[in-house]
């Protein structure tokens, strides 16, 4: 069965370069890269703040999406930077959503 696509391309049009990080550090100690990106995305704004025990907030400043799995070799998403509007942002959380058949509909990338 073909599912419906939650984002298609056709609304995917802010240009986004992705470098996301593996869960493991290099000998000197940086992040290791474990895959990039340079396309187009679904770009929506959003600003919260969240307080932790000390606090402290941070504030979400939007997310991007992406139709179809645009890592399909990382299991998960979680940490790395984004390149988008000229500005340099945190990768927050990833999340494939999936359809009933196990394959991902859309990648989405909560940023900071």
């Amino acid at each position: 069965m073909k599912y419906p696509s939650l984002v298609p391309n056709t609304v995917c049009k802010i240009p986004i370069s992705l470098t996301v990080y593996a869960e493991e550090l290099t000998e000197d100690g940086a992040p290791e890269v474990a895959a990039t990106f340079s396309g187009f995305c679904n770009y929506q704004d959003s600003a919260q703040r969240i307080y932790t025990d000390d606090k402290h907030y941070f504030q979400l400043t939007g997310k991007a999406l992406f139709n179809g799995d645009i890592f399909p070799t990382l299991g998960n998403i979680a940490d790395g930077t984004a390149v988008i509007f000229g500005e340099s942002r945190k990768i927050y959380r990833g999340t494939k959503a999936r359809n009933p058949d196990g394959s991902v509909n859309y990648t989405e990338i909560q940023l900071m």
